[in-house]
């Protein structure tokens, strides 16, 4: 799809990788609706890139609902949508003192990384699809996986299972989206330089980014979202869930 005049939506775009996708499709003369929690980086973002910020808990159906209507009050029916809304905790199945990972905040990452992503976009994909055509489809809808929904490492149990479900259910949305001609992508990056790793000192930065084997460094928000960009506009992408990693594969820890 051409993405000059679309409306957008993008999860989590106050920052880091949202961010870089809202203002690539603003750039690209998208009109662009930033949904996330954050309000002073949500509307500062909103207001760099020229789009509307709305307030909206990816993992609260009432609040996406809402969140939609006020997006398509400003925008009209949105035409793309990046997920990008999600947590990555950092915990251990058996803790220090042998105690158990809080069941509630493995609840807490299913919940806004797996089932926020699906609530956005069953409510986004119903909108869309009594909508008109454009040059033989309606829209496009990309998620955000992860390395770790294929390597996870130590501590990422919650966020893995996260992730790993995301990458799951790509094709049978896909597959059930197909007949109102919407497609489904998901992209999984590996260690990119996100606000999370951007407050590690730079030594451990730079050590991470010794770990991936070309280019040998961290992952910039830029590249992804010009990965969104191919998508967007790639009519035959579908169904499918692309590694963004430069071929690491994630050790233990």
């Amino acid at each position: 799809m051409e993405i000059k005049g679309l409306a957008a939506i993008v999860t989590g775009g106050a920052s880091g990788l949202g961010k870089a996708t809202a203002a690539m499709l603003a750039g690209q003369g998208a009109k662009v609706a930033i949904f996330d929690l954050n309000d002073e980086l949500g509307r500062a973002t909103a207001k760099e890139v020229g789009g509307n910020y709305v307030s909206v808990n990816v993992a609260d159906d009432a609040s996406v609902s809402a969140g939609l209507d006020q997006a398509a009050a400003v925008h009209g029916v949105a035409r793309i949508l990046v997920n990008c809304a999600g947590i990555a905790p950092a915990v251990k199945t058996v803790g220090r003192e042998n105690a158990p990972h809080p069941l509630d905040l493995f609840a807490k990452t299913i919940a806004i990384n797996l089932v926020g992503s699906f609530n956005v976009i069953a409510k986004f994909a119903a909108r869309l699809a009594a909508a008109d055509e454009i040059e033989g489809e309606r829209g496009v809808i990309v998620n955000t996986a992860s390395a770790a929904a294929f390597d996870g490492q130590i501590g990422q149990a919650a966020y893995s299972a996260s992730k790993g479900g995301v990458v799951g259910m790509t094709l049978p949305i896909a597959r059930d989206l197909a007949q109102h001609k919407i497609r489904v992508m998901t992209i999984a990056p590996g260690l990119f330089l996100t606000p999370m790793l951007e407050s590690l000192p730079e030594q451990v930065q730079e050590a991470l980014g010794a770990q991936v084997p070309h280019p040998s460094r961290l992952g910039k928000p830029d590249e992804y979202a010009q990965l969104v960009e191919s998508i967007v506009r790639n009519p035959m992408l579908n169904g499918e869930v692309v590694r963004l990693d430069g071929a690491i594969r994630m050790a233990p820890r």
